[in-house]
């Protein structure tokens, strides 16, 4: 009887485990996204306008294209980028002033970003918009520049646990939120709920930054008043899902 209990106790043990593993697999699945690629009755109301229908790339095009390249795949709900010749793309539709938010996941060793404000006079979306990066940031061979920094430009504060840079972003394969913030001169970002920088375009601070990069070289480089958001595509698969932006007042 001893032996039966103790037998009955471990065989239910192992389903609860069981039970949990799998619910932890299904929390990093697309499906669970809340609102997937929907917007609620009040976001609706407050002026958010949704970027990607989940179904369909409509709306998205290739930089300097009309159409958007087979490297672009629409896969459980989520806009993914699945090979090399994906190339980046860009929503269709300018934005000025706005509030940018989505849910990205990158496998490991992956390496993209979202540009704001690009346009298309230039040979590179990244030669006129600032660069949310986002990447896998524990691949010891990555890039230098972290997820949700301002490439080359602004990075978080250093974290008093870790001496390094902040970092918010969740395991590979995990889905992370961005929220990103144009009005006028003034950006966010943001990682998760957390805040990594916010600076101003145009003043003495930010011309330093961008005299110490390799932006120095580019005459365009952040000084459009509206542009396209663009995902890139040159290397690195990325998803994207929840894409949406609040267009703010003009200024």
């Amino acid at each position: 009887m001893r032996t039966f209990s103790c037998v009955l106790l471990f065989s239910l043990a192992l389903l609860f485990a069981t039970a949990g593993s799998l619910a932890v697999a299904e929390d990093q699945s697309p499906s669970v996204l809340p609102n997937l690629n929907k917007l609620t009755d009040q976001e609706k109301a407050d002026g958010w306008e949704l970027l990607f229908d989940g179904a369909t790339s409509q709306g998205w095009r290739n930089f300097r294209k009309k159409t958007i390249s087979a490297g672009w795949k629409v896969i459980d709900g989520a806009l993914c980028r699945v090979n090399g010749s994906a190339g980046d793309i860009l929503c269709d539709k300018p934005f000025e002033n706005f509030i940018l938010e989505l849910d990205y996941k990158v496998p490991a060793h992956a390496n993209s970003g979202i540009m704001l404000r690009s346009t298309e006079d230039q040979g590179a979306a990244w030669a006129t918009g600032i660069e949310f990066q986002l990447l896998d940031n524990t691949d010891p061979h990555g890039d230098s520049q972290k997820a949700g920094w301002a490439y080359a430009l602004y990075k978080p504060a250093d974290d008093p646990k870790t001496g390094k840079p902040l970092d918010a972003t969740k395991p590979v394969g995990q889905w992370n939120h961005v929220k990103i913030v144009y009005d006028g001169a003034h950006v966010e970002h943001w990682m998760n709920g957390v805040k990594y920088c916010a600076f101003e375009i145009g003043s003495d601070d930010f011309k330093q930054c961008v005299k110490n990069s390799k932006f120095n070289s580019m005459p365009r480089f952040a000084k459009n008043k509206a542009g396209h958001i663009v995902l890139q595509g040159d290397h690195g698969n990325v998803s994207f899902a929840n894409i949406k932006v609040r267009p703010l007042p003009t200024k």
